[in-house]
């Protein structure tokens, strides 16, 4: 037989099979939970969790390579207990299929302390409620012995894969996992505000996190500039509950950052989760920006899999479609409510049940909308006087009472921008973008009615075309007149525009054309109206919207921004990007340095 040249071509004969040494068993094990320093953190910190620690402190050294020391105030480890604690599959967690099948507790495998150990030098010193005294176990050692210590439990992991040098190498630099582990810090104190958190790394402080309600364990964490463009939610549908904080467009991010989800208050990486979110985003957020969240979704515990990756990350949905259209449809109405509304709504209470916490939301911007209600009438009857729909009517100067969110225009900066004033202070609105907003949201709201209204053109608009036009616009008649256009030949190389959408009948009818043909011409058109139309209804906004440079009269801002206030997803255009700026009377203040 003619042997090959590589050893793959001459596959070694097949031994006997043979059981593994425990501590082999025991180190394949840790492949799959310790992955890293801040794959111990987590399961040290969901062990002190589970034993109703109030108080975790978290020391760390060289990246928690060389040391990681969990001090909590929790129950405690009784002596008897302390040898199992580092045994494979023991937990006090769970005793049966049924309650692995409603796990409610961090932990539950019984196998991430024994991991550990076996691949680092692992101490536990606790002292249980019941005893006069602590004891410490060693994994090394395998005995238990007195210790000294005044509640609680203390677990140290030191040198991390000492006796696996091949793993240590694929570690990261010291800076690189010291910040992993502060994330997964980070997630814990998110999840858990009523616990206080410390961290330490090679003996200088990091993290100080007092027990606190939501609000300020939020700002503590993902910091100030995510509140103002924050929304709340709080909502529940049979055992469904999804609470938390959804970001506006505004704060958009370039990756994935600061998405948190916690399902029963574990945090997770789910791919359903996480798709219904960005679907949620996808009529306001484009390009290719990430949304920010901090979401808690609670259900029974019997309807999710947690039993799925070692690392707890990923779970499984026993209804993941209904979980997936419930995630859906809450944050796209919390993110689509008109600002009136969302200034009138009540405050929710958001957050997993061991937190339940309170959101208290920026004073000062809400007003009933009976406050409003007068100027509303005078308003749409101005803005649509401007927009050529209805006959001008006098605008009345608004009376006394409460000022609307948006409050009442002062004057228009360059021709862009609206300056208004509210009972906060001073409102700056982009008069395109927003009236871009308002049109898009009606059309699409006409289209989902039916035809569209039209408005048909006492003198057609001509307009000269290409060959590929002039075919598009010959093919397509019918997808044309779905859209509320009447546009056809008029000479060899001249198109005629005989009727237009009634909402954009004062934009810039010949781009807009332009553009639909284009889009016609690129794709078919049942593609373009089934599966492009929002993006083909954005571009018509786009044309259609009030142009920079145009001069508006005080009562058309006003009728503007009143529209504004009862528009969905009006604090942001069809790009994504804002559509208002407040600026309060204490912001002012501090520009002028008043009361220094």
């Amino acid at each position: 037989m003619v042997r090959g040249r590589y050893p793959e071509d001459n596959p070694a004969p097949m031994g006997i099979i043979k059981p593994l040494p425990e501590l082999l068993i025991s180190q394949i094990a840790a492949g799959e939970v310790v992955e890293r320093p801040a794959s111990v953190l987590k399961e040290l910190l969901e062990n002190s969790l589970d034993a109703g620690a109030t108080r975790i402190d978290v020391q760390l050294e060289e990246g928690g390579v060389r040391l990681i020391r969990v001090v909590d105030d929790g129950a405690g480890i009784a002596p008897e207990d302390l040898p199992l604690a580092l045994a494979r599959h023991a937990t006090s967690k769970i005793a049966s299929l049924d309650e692995l099948e409603r796990v409610a507790s961090y932990g539950f495998r019984g196998e991430a302390l024994a991991s550990i150990a076996s691949v680092a030098r692992v101490t536990i010193t606790s002292r249980h409620a019941s005893q006069t005294h602590a004891f410490r176990l060693r994994s090394e050692a395998g005995g238990v012995e007195p210790a000294a210590l005044a509640g609680g439990t203390v677990i140290e992991v030191a040198d991390l894969y000492f006796n696996t040098p091949a793993r240590r190498k694929f570690l990261k630099s010291e800076a690189t996992e010291f910040a992993h582990c502060d994330e997964v810090l980070r997630r814990m104190a998110l999840a858990r505000p009523d616990v206080a958190f410390t961290l330490s790394h090679n003996g200088s402080a990091k993290r100080r996190l007092a027990g606190a309600d939501f609000p300020r364990r939020a700002r503590e964490i993902i910091g100030e500039d995510f509140f103002p463009q924050a929304r709340p939610l709080d909502a529940s549908a049979g055992p469904l509950r999804l609470s938390g904080l959804a970001a506006l467009p505004a704060y958009s991010r370039a990756g994935r950052d600061e998405q948190y989800f916690f399902v029963n208050g574990r945090f997770v990486r789910d791919k359903l989760l996480m798709h219904a979110a960005r679907q949620a985003w996808a009529d306001i957020l484009h390009g290719a920006r990430h949304p920010a969240y901090v979401l808690f979704l609670e259900l029974d515990p019997a309807g999710v899999d947690v039993n799925v990756h070692p690392a707890k990350t990923e779970v499984r949905f026993r209804d993941a479609r209904g979980i997936h259209q419930f995630v859906f449809h809450v944050l796209q109405r919390t993110l689509a409510t008109p600002l009136s509304a969302a200034a009138a709504a009540p405050e929710p209470t958001p957050g997993y049940a061991p937190s339940a916490f309170s959101l208290s939301r920026q004073a000062g911007l809400a007003v009933g909308e009976a406050a409003a209600r007068p100027y509303l009438e005078f308003a749409r009857t101005a803005f649509a006087a401007a927009e050529g729909d209805v006959p001008p009517a006098p605008a009345a100067a608004p009376g006394d009472g409460a000022a609307p969110l948006l409050g009442y225009a002062i004057a228009q900066l360059h021709g862009v921008y609206i300056l208004a004033q509210n009972a906060t202070g001073m409102v700056l609105v982009d008069m395109h973008a927003a009236h871009e907003r308002i049109l898009y949201e009606k059309l699409k709201n006409s289209l989902d009615a039916g035809p569209p209204a039209t408005q048909a053109l006492l003198v057609p608009l001509l307009l000269s075309a290409g060959e590929a036009e002039m075919a598009t616009a010959g093919e397509q008649g019918e997808a044309l007149a779905a859209l509320g256009f009447a546009v056809a030949a008029a000479g060899p190389r001249e198109l005629a525009v005989r009727s237009l959408p009634a909402l954009l009948a004062g934009g810039n009818a010949v781009d807009l054309v332009r553009s639909l043909l284009g889009e016609l011409a690129e794709h078919p058109a049942s593609r373009v109206i089934e599966t492009r139309r929002n993006e083909l209804l954005a571009t018509m906004a786009c044309h259609g919207a009030v142009r920079a440079h145009r001069l508006l009269s005080l009562p058309e801002m006003n009728a503007l921004l009143r529209q504004m206030e009862e528009t969905e997803r009006a604090d942001q255009c069809n790009h994504g990007r804002p559509t208002w700026v407040q600026l309060s009377m204490a912001e002012l203040d501090k520009l002028f340095l008043r009361g220094r």
